[in-house]
């Protein structure tokens, strides 16, 4: 039986966004650049979640924790309690050829990059602090994961807690042959370290964006093409194939909406112009009404999601 995280991953709020922003409006290269790398990094965090699926014994996952230490905020991919040690991963998905000189990690068009062992040190230090200032003094493995199978290292250090992708089995296997038989003790640490955890605003990085400015219709939820078309009850993309019924649609135009603008009251009008194939507004009034709280009367009326 697999594991169940604690605190599961999910896809973050900012990718959402900047996946909406990037087929609705042009952005920048670097912002494109950097909505890319949000993709693929989830893309590598989802590639290490299914490989702790053959995880064994008594384990305590956190994903994605932000935490404070000495006023300084620090995210770790994952930390796993076990009996004796707690386990700290950084996850990457880097693709292609890097090298290992002096130090530093370069691409090998000669683009030096961001030291990831630098930023797992760094993450190492304030989790023992703040695991500490909990009282809890189980030690720390640190574990840099590079995920991608077309990932290569050349000059790759021997002395440093880095996983390949060809050898991510044989750590599985020596990680599981570690009992672990967890206490009450467990799960007071990790639930003091999970009380901690600050929820990170999406709106930090994003590009400037108005409604305005958006383009508007439906996209399909495999390509994001706009090359949607409504035939009888099913919207259907002329590129992919892939179709969708008109009420997903509709709550896939309401999350987009509140992710967006969250302030924004969601209308039968709103969703009508942002969806724009939809010409019976009375058909999306009852479809909102089905699956949100309605609030307000007539022409005032408006719609929250249910609690």
């Amino acid at each position: 039986m697999a594991i169940l995280p604690i605190k599961p991953r999910f896809e973050p709020d900012k990718l959402k966004i900047y996946r909406i922003l990037n087929a609705r409006m042009k952005l920048s290269d670097q912002e494109i650049k950097y909505y890319h790398n949000l993709e693929k990094r989830y893309e590598g965090e989802m590639m290490f979640d299914r490989l702790m699926e053959n995880l064994i014994g008594e384990r305590l996952i956190i994903n994605d924790l932000l935490l404070m230490q000495n006023s300084t905020t620090f995210q770790s991919d994952s930390v796993i309690f076990s009996q004796d040690s707690i386990d700290l991963f950084e996850v990457k998905n880097y693709e292609g050829n890097f090298k290992y000189e002096s130090g530093k990690f370069y691409m090998l068009s000669g683009n030096d990059i961001k030291n990831p062992l630098h930023q797992l040190e760094r993450n190492e230090t304030l989790l023992r602090q703040f695991l500490q200032s909990i009282g809890c003094y189980l030690p720390i493995e640190p574990h840099l994961i590079f995920m991608n199978p077309n990932f290569t290292l050349y000059q790759s250090p021997i002395n440093k807690p880095i996983i390949y992708p060809t050898q991510l089995g044989l750590f599985m296997e020596k990680f599981n042959r570690k009992q672990s038989k967890l206490t009450i003790k467990h799960t007071k640490f990790a639930d003091q370290v999970l009380s901690s955890h600050l929820n990170e605003s999406p709106y930090k990085v994003l590009p400037n964006y108005r409604y305005d400015m958006l383009k508007k219709g439906p996209t399909c939820r495999r390509c994001d093409s706009f090359s949607i078309s409504l035939i009888g009850n099913k919207f259907i993309c002329s590129l992919c194939g892939f179709n969708d019924g008109i009420e997903q649609m509709v709550m896939r135009c309401v999350g987009e909406i509140k992710i967006l603008f969250p302030q924004m009251n969601i209308t039968a009008n709103v969703i009508q112009d942002w969806c724009r194939v939809m010409e019976c507004k009375r058909r999306i009034s009852r479809i909102l009404s089905r699956n949100l709280e309605v609030r307000g009367y007539g022409k005032w009326t408006y719609y929250e999601l249910k609690i």
